[in-house]
């Protein structure tokens, strides 16, 4: 019965899905910036460009999110003045080598569609059936199709509406089932920020996050890709100049403390980021900087105090977890319910275990597949 239901084609997974909307290669970050505040979605597709368009099929070749325009502004080479950043393309944050996008034929399986998902694939890129496409989208869509696209979450979500077909491992402990990811990232809170900037490259290339643990391996929070692509472009700037722990309190808050601010801005002007201060003024014009423009030791000495930064007991964060005796089917529907692609596994005091993510679902429930279908053509591929 899985097999047969693995051979459904994946338009079925389509059906309702909007057309996807997006920027060519050679658009700049600023570009992608603007087109992101503007977008319902988190990520917006990126298209090749060029005189290739002219002779063949337009294709889709990665996605940009808020969080990777934070990690780009966060390179060392941008730090320095993140507003000539923002001139650089979008090619330039995309990344190299590796193929995030795959394009896949409306029919192909569902079975095929989990396989490149399993080997890397973020998104799966599927032509829309029978669908007129706007003028606005033509200049990526030389073929005339419009596409959507297909996530992990989107899959996950698929499988729990027909979860009674691998019945009865849904039922079974995560514990009981080889799930639960042991080799995660984890990073203490007082550490600085910027100091675990490539665990946060890692998590977004990797679509799980980062756990947060105090002194005791116990759970206090998570820096996720998620987390940073709701925040805006100064989360850069907090990345650069706070401690873990206090990042997590600027990303958690829509509008962080002032406190916290004045910090991050006092602490970039002890580091001679004056344009990476200029971009916290553009959105936070508050009176708080009017008194900070001549900042001092003691200054900084008084905000900590004043926000608690280094404390020993930090607040635990709002993050979403599990326990080992939790079933597959309950952290399938916590993770869906909260739009999250890794659940922490933790003992009843906190302590870490480990983490369930949606690739390592996708796994477990392959495997009533049997053996890997044969790879499709390798034009399939971006």
């Amino acid at each position: 019965m899985a097999v047969k239901f693995f051979n459904q084609v994946v338009s079925e997974l389509c059906l309702g899905k909007p057309e996807l909307f997006g920027i060519t290669a050679t658009d700049t970050v600023y570009n992608a910036l603007t087109v992101l505040k503007r977008s319902e979605d988190t990520y917006i597709s990126v298209w090749e460009s060029g005189e290739e368009l002219a002779i063949r099929s337009s294709l889709c070749i990665g996605k940009i999110c808020m969080t990777d325009v934070i990690l780009f502004l966060c390179r060392e080479e941008n730090l320095v003045d993140p507003f000539k950043a923002f001139e650089s393309p979008v090619s330039q944050i995309l990344s190299q080598g590796v193929s995030v996008i795959t394009h896949l034929d409306s029919n192909s399986s569902l079975l095929e569609a989990i396989d490149h998902i399993l080997e890397g694939t973020h998104n799966l890129a599927i032509p829309i059936q029978n669908h007129r496409i706007s003028g606005s989208r033509k200049k990526f869509l030389s073929n005339g199709r419009g596409y959507c696209w297909l996530t992990q979450e989107d899959v996950v979500r698929f499988l729990l509406n027909s979860i009674r077909v691998f019945s009865p491992i849904p039922s079974f402990a995560i514990s009981s089932i080889n799930i639960i990811e042991h080799n995660i990232m984890t990073v203490y809170h007082k550490e600085p920020a910027s100091s675990a900037a490539g665990y946060f490259n890692r998590a977004l290339d990797k679509q799980t996050s980062v756990a947060v643990v105090d002194e005791k391996h116990r759970l206090i929070g998570e820096i996720s890709p998620f987390k940073l692509a709701c925040c805006n472009e100064t989360a850069a700037a907090a990345i650069t100049a706070l401690s873990v722990g206090d990042l997590m309190a600027y990303i958690d808050c829509r509008c962080p403390h002032e406190d916290l601010i004045q910090l991050v801005r006092i602490r970039l002007l002890k580091r001679n980021l004056a344009r990476m201060s200029d971009l916290m003024d553009e959105f936070f014009h508050s009176s708080v900087y009017s008194s900070s423009s001549n900042c001092s030791s003691d200054d900084e000495s008084g905000l900590r105090r004043n926000w608690g930064s280094g404390r020993n007991c930090p607040q635990r964060s709002w993050v979403i977890a599990c326990s080992p005796d939790s079933s597959l089917v309950a952290v399938m529907i916590q993770a869906l319910a909260h739009r999250v692609s890794c659940v922490w596994v933790v003992e009843d005091d906190y302590t870490l275990v480990g983490a369930v993510t949606f690739a390592g679902i996708l796994k477990v429930l392959r495997s009533f597949a049997g053996c890997k279908q044969n790879k499709p053509e390798k034009d399939n591929y971006i």
